[in-house]
């Protein structure tokens, strides 16, 4: 059985002409929160398309739990446990919390052609869910709506992880949300991935990711920079490739030249 939970080897994706992901490989074991950083355009969407099921590769594998695996729909990434959370969350403002939580997934009641939903455990589940992570439900048949942006986040996360996730990928979790509520769902991130599940938390924050994350994958235009240990990087150094560092500093050097060229 290998360590690895997911292993992306030398993945690339063609649309045309265009070269969207071109030999991205990734690692992640049990426990593991790796920070999949990137600009505008780096491939981000793209290879979480393809871990969810949505994408197919059209070069290199996808092996989970050491197992080379081909995903034909998002279901068949469902089935191998990898749940991808979106930043649109796919929650209904005004369905309660608890009709967000099962979504087509209730527990039911009674005999078999007269089977109902049963209201009253799924109010327990959610409620007991949610005040798992510190967020007090008074009220389960509450709108979503009402809620704040942390506390959806962390629904949907909870949601993932309730219905037997094993590899969570998070889509810009923190994007929407300020510094309490994002320091809220960063919490409840590291606090499951220490039960077990492995992360991958897409983010164009590093000041978010770095406290959080155990290793780091820069992509930029479809190509991955390489994958780095918290204990082999800086925040600076990753803040500095975010930000074209290199390609920053060529561009002062030409400018310079420029300069001179003129002035002569």
């Amino acid at each position: 059985m290998s360590e690895y939970l997911v292993q992306f080897n030398n993945i690339s994706k063609f649309f045309g002409k265009v070269i969207a992901l071109k030999d991205v490989t990734m690692k992640l074991k049990k426990g593991e929160i790796m920070c999949l950083l990137g600009d505008n355009g780096a491939g981000k969407s793209t290879l979480i398309k393809t871990l969810a099921g949505v994408h197919k590769p059209d070069e290199g594998e996808i092996i989970v739990e050491g197992k080379k695996t081909i995903f034909d729909s998002p279901k068949d990434a469902l089935d191998m446990g990898i749940a991808t959370v979106y930043q649109d969350l796919a929650l209904v403002s005004l369905m309660s919390i608890t009709r967000n939580f099962f979504m087509g997934r209730e527990p039911m009641k009674g005999p078999l052609i007269f089977k109902t939903f049963d209201i009253e455990k799924a109010n327990k589940i959610a409620a007991e869910r949610m005040g798992q992570i510190g967020i007090d439900v008074r009220d389960p048949s509450q709108a979503v709506g009402t809620m704040s942006g942390g506390e959806r986040q962390c629904l949907a996360i909870s949601r993932a992880i309730y219905f037997g996730a094993k590899v969570l990928v998070l889509d810009e979790p923190t994007s929407a949300l300020g510094v309490h509520q994002a320091s809220v769902v960063l919490k409840y991130i590291v606090k499951a991935a220490a039960q077990g599940l492995a992360v991958i938390l897409i983010t164009h924050n590093v000041h978010h990711a770095y406290p959080v994350g155990n290793s780091f994958t820069v992509l930029n235009r479809g190509k991955s920079l390489g994958t780095y240990p918290k204990k082999d990087i800086t925040r600076e150094k990753l803040l500095s490739m975010m930000a074209g560092g290199e390609e920053l500093n060529k561009l002062e050097v030409e400018l310079q030249e420029m300069n001179r060229s003129s002035a002569n």
